[in-house]
């Protein structure tokens, strides 16, 4: 199994097997169906949330480019209408976490909504190759995954059970960089949590690669629409502490008083997703709980 450090996946000095093996991390991974096998760990023990309460679909809906998008929906039963969040996922699209991720939420009184943003390409989440993930994430870039969002924001505004004066965004890995992209460009969304995105580009990024990211969330911290919490592992190779305080610096300078970072010094890349072996049982409980609050204090108003 590869440990994964970095939010667009591994580096080739990441590629460190478990001691029981890939061979044995790929029969525990029959186990857990729907999880992305990629990262998925042998031990793991991944949180499961029941639909009890809730209102499931599966639904598709028009992107600026006419694509049929397809998202997963949670909500809670009855009429509402309820605050919304938009939840962007890692590299391995729309999988069984991410799906998890958005029942937590709607059990939380929130209307989640996840797109899947790479399948206009491919669906990675069910691949082991990384460099076929790469491709396929590289693929979906800022413009099309800007618009992918704007046709989540006019769907839920259609909605009946949806608020659309409540809205929010969470994103995990490269979710977490769309994040601050996203609420740099949508005055309509009113808060957003941001799970270990890139902040800046490395220091040994090519002029491509600086080219192919951007907008950085360093360089539009000013364009903030409203209060971003950022949630970052001390120990994510991928994404230098320095580039965190860069980032501080940037929302300093910009006034952005009500946006945060909270670091977690032990914690690595991935530290909530306990399908995965960088889950922290302290750190990512008590993270869940800063997203929690933040929602509740900028969209339950």
């Amino acid at each position: 199994m590869t440990m994964l450090h970095r939010p667009e996946g591994p580096a080739p000095e990441d590629a460190v097997l478990s001691r029981r093996g890939l061979a044995g991390a790929l029969v525990g991974a029959a186990a857990f169906a729907g999880y992305a096998p990629a990262a998925l760990a042998q031990a793991a023990q991944p949180i499961v949330t029941d639909a009890d309460g809730l209102v499931i679909s599966e639904v598709t809906y028009p992107a600026p480019d006419s694509f049929d998008l397809p998202a997963y929906v949670a909500r809670p039963e009855g009429d509402g209408p309820f605050p919304v969040v938009i939840v962007v996922s890692e590299i391995f699209g729309l999988h069984a976490w991410i799906m998890d991720i958005c029942r937590r939420l709607a059990k939380a009184g929130y209307a989640a909504v996840a797109p899947a943003f790479f399948v206009r390409v491919a669906d990675p989440a069910p691949l082991t190759d990384f460099a076929e993930i790469q491709r396929i994430v590289a693929a979906a870039g800022y413009e099309q995954v800007m618009g992918d969002i704007a046709a989540t924001l006019a769907w839920t505004d259609q909605q009946l059970w949806a608020d659309s004066a409540r809205v929010g965004i969470t994103g995990y890995c490269w979710g977490g960089k769309v994040v601050w992209q996203a609420m740099a460009r949508f005055a309509a969304l009113d808060a957003g949590v941001a799970w270990y995105g890139r902040l800046a580009p490395a220091d040994n990024a090519s002029p491509e690669q600086r080219a192919a990211g951007a907008p950085w969330p360093v360089d539009v911290a000013a364009d903030l629409k409203g209060p971003v919490l950022g949630l970052y592992g001390g120990q994510d190779r991928g994404i230098p502490l320095d580039t965190v305080e860069a980032m501080r610096a940037a929302l300093g300078r910009a006034g952005a008083a009500d946006s945060d970072i909270v670091v977690y010094p032990d914690s690595q890349h991935g530290f909530l997703a306990d399908y995965r072996a960088a889950y922290d049982p302290v750190a990512g409980p008590d993270a869940w709980a800063r997203l929690l609050a933040h929602f509740t204090a900028h969209l339950n108003r």
